[in-house]
């Protein structure tokens, strides 16, 4: 289960941390005539190779890079406006797929790796690391499907307020599920809906209430299910 933890957690940080915005709107227009597709793959490698150090496995980051470009070229290739958000999902889990195909080849030949980070330690690097930025882009592309400028064009606020929310909620009640307080769950759900019911309560746009509601869900539904992984797994 190492190697597994060792791989998905170069996934997201190459693929989420690693990789700005415009280096994907850059892709999305000039696809495979990208630069920055090219130095995308490389940093996957780069990563991968660092987290393994192990000269021996010189071969898994050349396969995960190279599965990785040839997923990202498909992806990009067959993209529009009226398939990005699904492509997105298929295009992570394709990757997810090579990293557990070569997970369970490495584990039938009864691979074994040391390191001085422990299987707890990455677990919960990992989960802590997906609750950021790669939920709230999954989280944005779920909401691609209807014009949340339009819902919220006569709302004031502070620039990605509702990002850094996102997150910080997130990992609160991941913290709370791994400790055993599923109560204080409970509790952040209430706070936030009181301080949210003035809003609904003066908003005249039920379209605005019910997109409050449905990512108010999505975001706790992420939390809880990544925190009972965890849990799982420890």
């Amino acid at each position: 289960m190492m190697l597994f933890l060792k791989l998905f957690l170069a996934h997201i940080l190459a693929d989420f941390f690693l990789q700005p915005a415009t280096w994907v709107k850059e892709k999305e227009e000039k696809k495979l005539k990208s630069g920055k597709l090219y130095i995308h793959v490389l940093i996957h490698i780069a990563i991968t190779a660092l987290l393994l150090w192990n000269l021996r496995l010189w071969y898994v980051p050349l396969i995960i890079g190279i599965s990785h470009f040839i997923i990202d070229a498909l992806k990009l290739s067959f993209q529009n406006d009226t398939n990005k958000r699904r492509l997105f999902f298929l295009d992570q889990i394709a990757h997810i797929l090579v990293i557990a195909v070569v997970y369970f080849a490495h584990s039938r030949s009864g691979f074994n790796i040391n390191n001085v980070l422990t299987y707890h330690n990455i677990l919960l690097v990992t989960c802590l690391l997906f609750l950021t930025i790669p939920a709230s882009i999954i989280m944005k592309t779920i909401f691609l499907k209807w014009n949340i400028l339009e819902l919220t064009k006569n709302e004031d606020s502070l620039e990605d307020a509702g990002k850094y929310i996102g997150i910080l909620e997130r990992l609160l009640v991941f913290v709370f599920i791994i400790v055993g307080h599923w109560e204080a769950v409970g509790f952040l759900i209430t706070a936030k809906s009181v301080f949210r019911f003035k809003d609904l309560k003066d908003s005249k746009e039920r379209q605005l209430t019910e997109y409050m509601l449905i990512g108010t869900l999505i975001s706790f539904g992420i939390a809880i299910l990544t925190g009972v992984t965890y849990n799982l797994f420890v």
